[in-house]
């Protein structure tokens, strides 16, 4: 059946010599994958910059109850990136945004107030001129609480870390923890980059108690070598 439905890219993989698969997440059905055939062909036209981490598409799909894998019948972008793929800064926060993201989402049905979460914070993202460095703590915390497990204070993930036998934060990271948990993007807390990867590494460990596939996350080392 055919349905129209928004979407976000979340990555894909090459299928065979001109094909690929990829996974996305669309407003009504949740996280999909779609195999897309003779993307990666010189008749395509560029068709492959589509798929590009965190791209958001307008789709009509074929869908249908139960299959692991589905049909594009159409796309195209919804909104164009204006600074996201040409910022190197920002393209890194993009890729360690999809790689948390393949390994956190797995419901196969519409949530619109996720959808719409994500949207935004993208679109955010892609805006923003400057004061973008921590924007990836912020949607972690903020993701955490569409995925059941949202901290209300920084205390609450130190003691759960010592719980488990893990470092937990010190008192200055604790302070930085708060301030991100209470603010919104526009008003980031000022850290500098020891802060930064500090608190990034206590928050993977807070989601690696509660989602036991996330494992290791492999655009972190680029992620904190890039954000000075």
């Amino acid at each position: 059946m055919l349905r129209k439905t928004k979407g976000i890219v979340i990555n894909y993989i090459r299928y065979r010599e001109t094909s690929i698969i990829v996974k996305i997440f669309t407003e009504e059905f949740g996280i999909q994958t779609f195999i897309e055939n003779g993307v990666r062909s010189a008749k395509s036209k560029n068709k492959i910059a589509l798929f590009q981490p965190l791209t958001l598409l307008d789709l009509v799909v074929y869908h249908k109850e139960g299959k692991d894998l589905h049909r594009i019948s159409e796309l195209k972008c919804l909104i164009p990136f204006q600074t996201l793929p040409f910022n190197i800064y920002k393209s890194s926060i993009a890729l360690f945004i999809t790689e948390i993201l393949g390994k956190c989402m797995k419901e196969e049905t519409g949530n619109i107030s996720l959808f719409r979460f994500l949207l935004n914070s993208i679109l955010w993202l892609d805006a923003a001129e400057d004061d973008f460095e921590n924007f990836h703590l912020q949607f972690l915390i903020k993701l955490a609480s569409f995925l059941g497990f949202s901290p209300e204070t920084a205390s609450e993930v130190s003691n759960e870390l010592s719980l488990h036998k893990l470092p937990p934060l010190d008192s200055n990271a604790e302070k930085h923890l708060n301030a991100l948990i209470s603010s919104e993007y526009h008003n980031a807390p000022k850290l500098d980059r020891l802060s930064r990867n500090t608190i990034l590494n206590s928050i993977i460990l807070f989601y690696k108690l509660h989602i036991d596939t996330l494992g290791e996350i492999k655009s972190l080392t680029v992620l904190q070598e890039v954000l000075k």
